[in-house]
């Protein structure tokens, strides 16, 4: 029962601050501070202490977990008020292929891989992103935030806890981005460019969610930016608590400055380190869109020993950090969504 209040806590903090974007408000500084005033820890709580249940498995791709995993955000993102993606459906649906087990191999969602393999014995992953928008003021621009929420499942034959809960990884980066969809809803303001809020399946078998969003959009030159969480809630050395990893595309220097200024007039709890990438490409749902020359933003808190183990559990998040990053994340995207140039 204790699990089952969280999502109706969450779900509900959600509805409950629900606006139409579409009835902006005519003060914009306004409705961004409101929005901003949104972000908050018991919301952190609710979702990350959901999704890192030990009810929800580990949250595997393709798995029963993971599908629970999935109507979690898909309920979220409905009672926050946004439309469906596509302006039809919440979901992506989509298969990952990969040979025989025997044969070894990754998955794969490119199509001509697939063609080849459906010639001989293989396996067949029934996959899902889940996805809503506002739809922009400019529709044909577009900035998307996205993190996944998959994880590694479970494993019968570990000797004591069983479960990869995967709070950090990546609970806490879904969190970010149910937060921060709420936050611009709230905000009343339809931004200047449609904004797509994306959780990603199949992260963990080699960011099959976002290659997939990636392979069927058909002009990558569109997306005029990806903000993206992987792992945001812990502390690499507990004698740095306010320590995050803030990669950008090198080629906008304007994305160090906005974090910055942020830190300085808001007062964030948080010391970036701050490391421009030509193209962002390795470590997470960034890389399908970097390959393309798509600007990133991409926040991390760097490696801990429980990263991909059991012991990824809700307790050990820094929920200050957390909440911080989450801020600095919505003033970030707000950018991304309104300034005619960065």
């Amino acid at each position: 029962m204790k699990r089952i209040n969280h999502i109706i806590a969450a779900i509900a903090l959600s509805a409950a601050t629900y606006i139409t974007a579409g009835a902006a408000d005519n003060n914009t500084a306004e409705g961004k501070e409101r929005g901003y005033m949104t972000i908050n820890r018991q919301t952190a709580e609710a979702h990350i202490g959901f999704l890192a249940s030990d009810e929800l498995q580990g949250r595997e791709a393709g798995y029963p977990s993971g599908r629970i995993a999935a109507n979690y955000a898909e309920a979220c993102l409905r009672a926050t008020g946004l439309e469906p993606w596509d302006g039809k459906t919440y979901r992506q649906p989509f298969a990952a292929y990969r040979r025989e087990r025997q044969k070894k191999g990754r998955y794969t969602v490119h199509p001509d891989s697939i063609a080849r393999l459906e010639q001989e014995v293989h396996q067949k992953l029934p996959l899902t992103n889940i996805m809503g928008r506002i739809t922009g003021k400019n529709p044909d621009e577009y900035v998307i935030i996205g993190a996944h929420f998959d994880h590694l499942g479970t494993d019968p034959l570990l000797d004591g806890d069983q479960i990869y809960n995967g709070a950090d990884d990546n609970a806490s980066g879904v969190a970010a981005v149910l937060q921060i969809a709420r936050a611009f809803v709230e905000s009343g303001v339809q931004p200047e460019r449609t904004v797509i809020f994306a959780l990603w399946d199949g992260e963990e078998k080699g960011l099959l969610g976002s290659e997939h969003f990636m392979l069927q959009w058909p002009e990558p030159s569109k997306i005029k930016g990806y903000l993206n969480f992987d792992m945001i809630g812990r502390n690499n050395d507990e004698s740095n608590p306010e320590h995050v990893v803030y990669f950008y595309t090198e080629a906008h220097p304007a994305f160090e400055q906005w974090l910055r200024n942020d830190i300085t007039e808001r007062g964030l709890r948080l010391k970036p380190n701050y490391r421009p990438w030509d193209r962002p490409i390795g470590g997470g749902d960034n890389g399908s869109f970097a390959k393309r020359d798509v600007p990133v933003i991409w926040y991390h808190t760097d490696g801990h020993p429980d990263y991909h183990m059991p012991s990824d559990h809700t307790e050990r998040i820094n929920w200050d950090k957390t909440v911080d990053i989450t801020r600095a994340a919505y003033l970030n995207l707000w950018n991304l969504a309104n300034m005619p140039a960065y």
